[in-house]
Order: structure tokens, then sequence, then C-alpha cells
């Protein structure tokens, strides 16, 4: 690879330090890649406080990665069989399952963080089996909400103006309720759980709203734009976001090479946190006390993409729910078979 290409592209362990100042305040803060961390697409950024892990996916490699904080390390699996992976989430009670999203399906996979292959052991649920429409469809981005109820998004693989995506909420095995529908691209979701609301990307749209949110039912209505990204086209998109305990939702945006953190009692970017990198993808806070900001990409051109850490940011997000999985053929007394 070109010299110019490392320099561009950020492939090697970069170091950045950036500065925003206004009237009142400045904000520094350092971005730095980290070791072996480059996928075809990273997305679906997790962090698991038990493990001090980061857990994430490169997609269209159907592989899982687990970033060690403590040791400084990256470890991937191969799912066995599998060339597609949207999103990986810990389930609860089961130190060694995790939910993960294979095409259209939520399964479970067993995987010890270590080893180079892992496999699929169970099924969770299928979803749009009831119409050929949706036969290139796919799973995209996936959270658990403060309760640990799990919500999913699909997409067309290729033709995203057919919208023929949802958002599913994950009720228990082999059953789902549709939460939103006609979704072109399903992408970053977060909650806040202070103001009852749900926030959610269709990349599609390129905008981000915010719904109100019923903690105790997981209803969500009323939906509206707080922001929306004008003149870009598909080149230039809002991809995964983020929460911290202020509030502020941050926002990868795809082609742009930055992440923006967005007000969203009013749509304000009140800072950007330019990355090294064109194409990011999604954003996860975590470290020992939540106060890094993950950050992974996708390939461009030639190159692959980074995952990146950002620090010195001076906020801190919310710690995420693994998935309450719940059903006598997958947990018994709390413990995994």
């Amino acid at each position: 690879m070109a010299f110019q290409q490392i320099l561009a592209f950020g492939l090697i362990s970069c170091f950045l330090v950036g500065v925003l100042a206004d009237k009142n305040n400045s904000t520094s803060y350092h971005v730095e890649q980290l070791p072996n961390s480059l996928s075809k697409i990273g997305e679906a950024p997790h962090w698991d406080i038990a493990t001090q892990s980061l857990y994430m996916v490169d997609l269209t490699a159907g592989q899982l990665k687990r970033f060690d904080y403590n040791l400084n390390r990256m470890f991937k699996c191969q799912i066995e069989n599998v060339t597609s992976a949207a999103f990986v989430i810990p389930i609860e009670g089961c130190p060694d399952k995790f939910a993960v999203g294979i095409l259209r399906q939520v399964a479970i996979v067993k995987w010890n963080g270590i080893s180079e292959t892992c496999k699929v052991v169970g099924n969770i649920v299928n979803v749009e089996q009831s119409d050929s429409k949706y036969d290139n469809n796919r799973f995209n981005d996936a959270k658990c909400d403060p309760r640990g109820r799990l919500f999913a998004g699909t997409q067309h693989r290729t033709e995203f103006e057919l919208r023929t995506g949802h958002v599913f909420e994950i009720v228990k095995p082999n059953a789902t309720e549709t939460v939103l529908s006609n979704i072109g691209i399903a992408n970053g979701m977060a909650w806040n759980e202070k103001v009852a609301e749900f926030y959610q990307i269709d990349s599609l749209d390129l905008n981000i709203k915010k719904y109100d949110y019923d903690i105790n039912t997981g209803d969500i209505k009323n939906p509206r734009v707080i922001y929306q990204l004008n003149g870009t086209g598909i080149d230039v998109i809002p991809d995964g976001l983020t929460i911290d305990s202020e509030g502020f939702l941050y926002v990868a945006i795809k082609g742009d090479s930055a992440i923006l953190k967005i007000d969203p009692k009013n749509g304000q970017v009140v800072l950007r946190i330019d990355i090294p990198y064109k194409k990011v993808a999604s954003v996860a806070f975590g470290g020992r006390n939540l106060t890094t900001l993950f950050v992974t990409s996708a390939a461009y051109e030639s190159a692959s993409g980074p995952t990146f850490k950002v620090t010195g940011l001076n906020a801190t997000g919310l710690p995420v729910k693994k998935f309450r999985l719940r059903g006598k053929r997958f947990l018994n007394r709390g413990q995994c078979y």
C-alpha cells in the first residue's frame, strides 16, 4: 500500500488531536486507531461492562469481533457457514451466547471471545417470511432498550428506495412486534429514559427522528424530525448513533469523516468530531468509566475500515443492556442450555 494511502486512511496507529472552541468553552479530543481492527464493514459496536470489551461485527465477512480494553487486543471469530452478520448483542445470563443478526434471522451464536471460529447454536426468530418481496432484505442494526428489549431493523440489500425495511421488537422466541414500517435503511437507535424518548435513523431519509417512548410497554409514537442532513445524496448519510448521560446524541456521518454531537432538544450540532477516515459507520461509548467513544468504519476504495477510540470529550455514555431473552427452550433458571 502506498504511503499516501496510509496517511489518507489512517491505516497505522494514528493519533489526532481536535479542538472545537466557542465563546464559552473549548473541547479537546484525541483520536487513536485500535490495533488490528480493520474490517470490510465494521458495525454495531456494543460495550459490555462485565468483560470490559467492545463487541462488534464485520458485516459482510460474517465475523464477530471483541476488543479487550484491558489487553488492548482485538479478537475475532468466523461464524461457521455464515457470510453476513449485522449485529452482535450479548444475551443476559449466558456469558458465551450472543444474539446475532444473520440475513433475516436472529440467531444464537456461541463464542468464548477468544477462539477464531464460532457457530450458530440456536434460532430466536425469523422475520419477513410472509411475502417474497422481502427475500432480499437483511437485518442491519439492533440495540436493546433500557429494559433489555431487543429492537432490530431491516433493509433491502441493494434497492433501498423500495422501503421494504422494518424495525421489530423481539418480544420472545419466534414472536415479534412491528415497531416501524416503510423503512429504507434502518440504522442507529438510542433511548433517553429520563425524558421518555426514542431516537432512530432511517439513512434513506437523511435524518434523525425522535418519538415519545413508553418505558413500561416499549411503545413509540409521535415521530418528529430533529435533525436533517441536507443536499448530500446517498454518498453522505447518517448511520449509527449513541447517547451520553446528558442526553446528547453522537451520530456517525458516513462519507464525511465525522461524528456529530447533536442536542435533540433543538437539533443543533454542538460539536463536530473529525475522524481520519471517510466512511465512519457507528459509535458506542465504553472504557472503564464510559468516557471513551469507539468509532467503527467501512471499507473505502482499496482500504479496509479501522476502528477508532476518541478520548477527551468530557462526556460519559450510558450503560447498554444485554438482551433479556426469555423462553424455556433457551434458559433454565437463568442459565443457558
